[in-house]
């Protein structure tokens, strides 16, 4: 009988930092078959204690009161930045100098010339780099890949809406770092509206529009932190657009709706699907008006897309195989994921401008 094949060879990950989003991808790293945690580091030694103890991290995770102690450690290969986005440029640029692969949360900074000095670091040093956008590695993304590829699907793509906003309460108002501008000061826009471009930029293969205009009169706190805006966004040929709304303000969406000639495609849970092992999106086609009611040619189709794993752990599996080609097959570090990063941060920071300069157009500039 033939042998087994052996185990993938992990990669052994430090986390920087104790936030909320760090419990789900310190669990997705102990779920995914290449990876490990072997550190974890915070301002605070007793802080990084209590996380690793409250999280089940292996006995034999080292716990440390510093970021620079993870990145000094020689058994860390990769690690992951949940830090607040005015923190991303200084530690992932450190931790790309140590040679250590970078996996940095969303928003990845507080502009484009913030990323590219990130990008520049870690090609620098040979390190991959990825961003924490969970919602790209599940499989139902690939499958309404497919269909949005097929023009005997939904035919030509004409306009998207994409929306994500959830109520954040008194208390995530008044304390939470997304609502800091020392800390993140992009609010809801960075953290939210990250997702919906994301989501229209792969919906039209990543090609940038022409120009993003912001809708009037976004909420903002006392500090001047985005709570709520959106944008539309128009393309140079075909007639395109995209709208999206984000929100610290309203009951939680997580919408996606994708219209073409012949058909529509909707999932109304695309940031994080509802169940773990499986995820749902729906298509009509042939939609027409008849005796001055609607009504559908044909009725709607479900497709469910199931997992083993959830979508983060699909996500550290996948930087994990990256990582493994690096460091065993001396491949070169995909760049495609930091080409995505910076197509997302270029619309933000159009979408930014705009507000900030009385939501006139502002070119899309690449």
């Amino acid at each position: 009988m033939a042998e087994p094949p052996p185990p993938p060879q992990q990669v052994r990950f430090g986390i920087m930092g104790c936030a909320t989003i760090a419990r789900k991808v310190a669990r997705a790293i102990m779920l995914a078959p290449n990876a490990t945690i072997v550190a974890i580091g915070s301002r605070s030694l007793e802080k990084a204690v209590s996380f690793a103890k409250e999280n089940g991290f292996p006995a034999t995770a080292k716990v440390y009161g510093s970021y620079d102690a993870v990145l000094d450690d020689e058994e860390v290969d990769a690690v992951y930045i949940p830090l607040p986005t005015s923190l991303h440029v200084e530690w992932a640029v450190r931790a790309a100098q140590k040679k250590k692969h970078v996996l940095l949360e969303k928003p990845v900074a507080l502009n484009v010339k913030e990323l590219d000095a990130i990008l520049a670091a870690c090609e620098s040093s040979g390190v991959q780099f990825m961003d924490g956008t969970m919602w790209m590695h599940h499989p139902r993304t690939a499958r309404m890949k497919e269909v949005l590829s097929d023009p005997q699907q939904l035919g030509q793509i004409k306009t998207i809406h994409s929306a994500f906003s959830f109520a954040g309460g008194p208390e995530f108002l008044k304390n939470d770092i997304r609502t800091k501008p020392d800390l993140d000061s992009l609010g809801a826009l960075g953290d939210l509206g990250w997702y919906c471009i994301r989501a229209i930029l792969w919906a039209f293969d990543y090609e940038l529009p022409k120009s993003v205009t912001a809708i009037a009169d976004p909420e903002v706190n006392d500090s001047g932190v985005i709570l709520s805006c959106g944008a539309s966004l128009k393309w140079q040929e075909g007639g395109r657009t995209a709208t999206f709304y984000c929100s610290f303000l309203t009951t939680m969406v997580m919408d996606l709706t994708v219209l073409g000639t012949n058909g529509n495609l909707h999932a109304n849970d695309y940031v994080i699907p509802v169940n773990e092992n499986d995820a749902t999106f729906y298509m009509n086609r042939i939609n027409r008006i008849a005796n001055y009611a609607y009504s559908l040619g044909n009725p709607a189709r479900e497709e469910t897309i199931a997992t083993d794993l959830p979508q983060e752990a699909l996500m550290i599996k996948e930087f994990c195989d990256l990582v493994g080609g690096i460091q065993g097959n001396g491949a070169n570090p995909e760049k495609k994921w930091g080409e995505i990063s910076t197509k997302t941060q270029v619309v933000l920071d159009a979408v930014k401008a705009s507000i900030d300069n009385g939501f006139k157009p502002v070119e899309v500039v690449y």
